[in-house]
C-alpha cells in the first residue's frame, strides 16, 4: 500500500469515527439526550393535603388537627385542584400527605397524569409522602390508578381484616420506643417494601419508611392521628395524646425526611 493511499484510508476512518460521534451526541432513534428538568415551582406552603374525593372527611380533620398543633403550615387540594396541578407545581411542596379514606375513589378521581405527576415530584423533584391507610395503598403500586412509588411493590390489608374485622384497637411494636395501642381501620400492612418502623402483633409491618427515587416516603397502615371520638366504646390501653404525639413525630420524619428507627 502507497504512503497516500494509507494517509487517505487514515484520514477517512478519523472522519467516520468523528461523525459517529457528534451522531451519539445529537441523539439517535435508540437514545435522546435528556432533557433538563423544568425548575419546581415554589409553593406558599409546604405541605399539600389531599382533601378531594374519596379522602375520609373525618381524617382530613384529624390531619389538620396535628398539622395545627405543630406549626406547620399546609394547603389542601380537591381532586380537580390535584388534576391541574404540574409536576413542577407538586414539585414545589415539601411534603403530600394522602389521608385515609378509600384508595380506590381516590385513584379513580384523579387522572393518569396526575398519578405520574405525584411519582415525579417525589422521584425527581425530592418531594416527600406519608400515606395513611387508603393514601398508602394509593402511594403504592395499584390497578386503580397508584402512584407506584414502591417500583411495582402492591399492598394487602392487614390479616384481621380477612377475619372480617373491620376497626380495632392494635398493639403496634417499636424498636426503641415502647408498644401503642393504635387506632385501626381496613389499613394495609407492607410487606416487601421499606423498612419497618412499627411492626403489627403478627409481625408484619404497620409503618414504613424508605426512597423513591430522590424523596422520602412513610406510609402508615394506622391511624395514630386518631382523636378521642374515633374510639368511641373500644378500649384502648394507650391514652389518646400518646397516640396524638407519635403522630407529630411521624408527620415531622416525613416533612423533613429524617428516617425514624426501624427494625
Amino acid at each position: 500500500m502507497s504512503a497516500a493511499l494509507s494517509t487517505r484510508h487514515l484520514i477517512l476512518v478519523i472522519a467516520l469515527l468523528v461523525a459517529l460521534i457528534a451522531f451519539i451526541g445529537c441523539g439517535s432513534r435508540g437514545g435522546q439526550m435528556a432533557q433538563a428538568l423544568p425548575p419546581p415551582i415554589p409553593a406558599a406552603e409546604p405541605v399539600l393535603l389531599y382533601n378531594g374525593k374519596g379522602a375520609s372527611s373525618s381524617d382530613v380533620s384529624a390531619i389538620e388537627a396535628v398539622l395545627g398543633n405543630l406549626g406547620i403550615r399546609y394547603a389542601t387540594a380537591d381532586s380537580s385542584e390535584l388534576n391541574g396541578m404540574s409536576e413542577a407545581q407538586l414539585g414545589g411542596y415539601k411534603l403530600i400527605i394522602v389521608p385515609g379514606g378509600n384508595s380506590i375513589t381516590i385513584g379513580a378521581s384523579l387522572t393518569r397524569q396526575t398519578s405520574s405527576a405525584i411519582r415525579g415530584a417525589v422521584a425527581q423533584y425530592g418531594t416527600h409522602y406519608l400515606g395513611i391507610c387508603a393514601g398508602a395503598f394509593f402511594g403504592g403500586y395499584s390497578i386503580y390508578n397508584g402512584v407506584d412509588l414502591t417500583a411495582g411493590v402492591s399492598f394487602d390489608f392487614y390479616a384481621d381484616e380477612f377475619k372480617g374485622i373491620h376497626v380495632e384497637p392494635v398493639e403496634i411494636t417499636r424498636p426503641n420506643d415502647g408498644w401503642l395501642d393504635v387506632y385501626w381501620e381496613d389499613g394495609p400492612q407492607f410487606s416487601g417494601w421499606g423498612a419497618a418502623v412499627a411492626k403489627f402483633p403478627d409481625g408484619t409491618p404497620a409503618i414504613v419508611e424508605g426512597q423513591s427515587g430522590k424523596g422520602f416516603v412513610i406510609f402508615t397502615g394506622i391511624h395514630l392521628e386518631a382523636p378521642e371520638s374515633w374510639r368511641g366504646s373500644m378500649i384502648f390501653r394507650t391514652p389518646v395524646a400518646v397516640d396524638l404525639a407519635y403522630a407529630g413525630t411521624v408527620i415531622q420524619a416525613a416533612l423533613n425526611g429524617t428516617p425514624l428507627p426501624h427494625f
